[in-house]
């Protein structure tokens, strides 16, 4: 009998162990060290998961613009001398960024997920030598990549291999582009207040080359002054319309709010104004 239970014992003990985990290699990251690797799930979801329609492409003028490069991931961005901006270059309606990383640690990216770059056939994208220039007057080289852009301000798969060989997920966007320095024209939507009031569309905006100020003309002369982001900006006419020049962000939903003495006594009006970066036509 003490043998049979033996014999019995041993089985369940071999049972126990007869199936084994698959491993998943953990590399060290590419970048820093809380960068983790784009697994391959070996427990799939029950259930698909729900997609949202991105919307249509929205794709700039001709011309050359810069952009914010958001990532996300600290350890994936834009070097610091570029304050987070790359160049946007559209030309014959194709798009592409080129940005500058940190340093030549990202040897390739892939306009995709991680797993399409390992497969036949894939292309990655190649590195340029950038020279920056920090603010402390120092020059470094490091890698600089021009990346395909489909749709400004919406997010696309980008995945990153570095020295190590080992392939990350990542998602990026392209989002507030200002034109080279220049006069151009947009076209702005006004919305909020009573429904009486708009704007004049496209307005006149202005580029530095790093910021937008935008010509706003109302159909009313009564408005004595705007605010923008807590700043209050006086009109620049002195007869017809009220006329204001504002700073002003494209494709975002700027809250801005008018002094109108049309009424008894003057109210502050809370309205929106958007600019669509696609209509952007230079004067």
């Amino acid at each position: 009998m003490k043998k049979l239970i033996s014999i019995l014992l041993v089985c369940l003990l071999l049972a126990g162990c007869g199936g084994t985990a698959a491993t998943v290699e953990t590399a060290e990251p590419t970048t820093q060290p809380t960068e983790t690797a784009a697994p391959i799930d070996t427990e799939a979801e029950t259930e698909p998961e729900e997609t949202v329609a991105a919307g249509p492409a929205r794709v700039l003028p001709d011309g050359v613009y810069t952009v914010d490069f958001v990532t996300d991931s600290s350890m994936f961005r834009a070097n610091e001398a570029c304050n987070g901006k790359g160049t946007l270059t559209v030309s014959g309606g194709v798009q592409t960024v080129h940005v500058s990383l940190q340093s030549k640690k990202i040897v390739n990216l892939y306009p995709g997920t991680a797993e399409d770059a390992q497969k036949s056939g894939a292309v990655w994208l190649e590195p340029a030598v950038d020279t920056v220039t920090y603010s402390d007057g120092l020059s470094d080289e490091v890698f600089g990549f021009d990346v395909p852009v489909a749709s400004v301000g919406q997010d696309f798969a980008l995945a990153i291999i570095g020295t190590k060989g080992v392939w990350y997920d990542h998602t990026v966007s392209v989002q507030n582009p200002v034109p080279q320095e220049g006069e151009y024209t947009c076209e702005v939507t006004l919305s909020g207040g009573s429904g009486r009031a708009s704007v004049t569309s496209p307005a006149a905006i202005v580029s530095d080359g790093e910021t937008l100020t935008a010509t706003i003309e109302w159909s009313s002369p009564y408005y004595e002054y705007m605010i923008v982001d807590g700043i209050q900006y006086d009109p620049i006419q002195t007869e017809g319309n009220s006329t204001f020049q504002i700073p002003v962000t494209l494709d975002t939903e700027l809250a801005v709010s008018g002094s109108t003495t049309a009424m008894s006594e003057p109210h502050l009006v809370d309205y929106t104004l958007t600019f669509d970066s696609t209509t952007l036509t230079a004067k």
